[in-house]
C-alpha cells in the first residue's frame, strides 16, 4: 500500500514539474520623461508570492543576455525583473558608445540610483512578488548600479555585483546599507584595479555593512558572459568555473537573506 501511495505522489510531482513554465513579458514604464522597457520573468506553477530579484544589464544596455539571466532566476524559483537604464530600444554596439552611455550615469550617481529605483518599484509591485524579500544583481556596469542601490539604503535583502566597478562618488554612510553584499570579482580583472578593490573594502568597513568579496582565479572582466570570448589577454573573457561558482555563491546568499 505504501509503495502505491509513494508511486502516486511521485507521479503527481512529475506532472506538476512538467506543467511548470517560465513566463515572460515586456513591461513599459517611465522614469521622469524617459520611456523604459524591462523584462519580467516568473514560474507560473508557483502560486505563492516569491522573492523578487532586480537584474541590471551591462553597459551595452537592456539586451538578450540580461533577459536570459532573468529567466534563469525565474527557473530557480524567483520573480526577476531585468530593468532598463537607458531607454526603450536603446542599445550600444561598440565600446565608445557603451562607455559614453554608462559614463553619463557614472558621472551622476544620483541619476543612477533614481533610475534603478524606478525598476525596483516595478518589481516590488508585481503581483507575484513578496515585496519584503527583494534583491538586486548586476553585471559590469549593472554591478556598479546594484551596489549604488545598496549604498543608497534601498530596501534590499541582498545585492550582488558580478565583475562590476566598485568606485563611487557617494560613499555609503554608516548604518545605511541594509542589504547583505556579495561582490564576485575576477582576480585578474584589469578594469577594476587592486586600489579600487581596497578602497571599496575600506568603505564597507566604515559603513558597517555586511559584505563579502570573492576573487576568482584566472578570471578577468566579463567572466560570466560567454559572448566575451575566450581570450583573457584581451582583458575580457568568459570563465566557466568562475561563472558557475559565482552563481552558486549568489544562491547561497539568497538562501540566507530570504530565510
Amino acid at each position: 500500500m505504501k509503495t502505491a501511495v509513494f508511486g502516486v505522489i511521485a507521479t503527481l510531482s512529475i506532472a506538476l514539474c512538467a506543467e511548470a513554465e517560465v513566463k515572460t513579458k515586456a513591461i513599459e514604464y517611465k522614469h521622469g520623461d524617459v520611456v523604459l522597457e524591462g523584462w519580467m520573468a516568473w514560474d507560473d506553477a508557483a502560486k505563492e508570492k516569491r522573492p523578487g530579484v532586480l537584474v541590471i544589464h551591462e553597459w551595452w544596455g537592456h539586451n538578450p543576455y540580461v533577459r536570459k539571466r532573468a529567466e534563469q532566476l525565474a527557473s530557480e524559483g524567483f520573480v526577476a525583473f531585468a530593468l532598463d537604464m537607458y531607454g526603450k530600444g536603446v542599445l550600444e554596439t561598440d565600446f565608445g558608445g557603451a562607455g559614453k552611455r554608462a559614463g553619463a550615469f557614472k558621472g551622476d550617481r544620483k541619476l543612477m540610483r533614481e533610475r534603478a529605483r524606478a525598476g525596483l518599484d516595478v518589481l516590488a509591485k508585481d503581483e507575484h512578488v513578496d515585496a519584503k524579500k527583494l534583491a538586486a544583481i548586476g553585471y559590469c556596469f549593472g554591478g556598479t548600479v546594484a551596489l549604488e542601490l545598496a549604498r543608497d539604503g534601498a530596501d534590499l535583502a541582498a545585492a550582488v555585483s558580478f565583475h562590476g566597478g566598485l568606485e563611487t562618488s557617494m560613499p555609503a554612510e554608516r548604518g545605511k546599507v541594509k542589504a547583505r553584499l556579495l561582490v564576485c570579482h575576477g582576480a585578474d580583472d584589469g578594469f577594476v584595479p587592486a586600489e579600487e578593490v581596497a578602497k571599496f573594502e575600506d568603505e564597507m568597513r566604515k559603513a558597517g555593512a555586511d559584505w563579502q568579496l570573492v576573487k576568482y582565479s584566472g578570471a578577468v572582466h566579463s567572466f560570466t558572459n560567454a559572448d566575451a570570448g575566450n581570450e583573457p589577454a584581451k582583458g575580457v573573457a568568459y570563465n566557466k568555473a568562475a561563472d558557475e561558482r559565482s552563481w552558486r555563491a549568489m544562491k547561497t546568499l539568497f538562501e540566507e537573506a530570504f530565510r
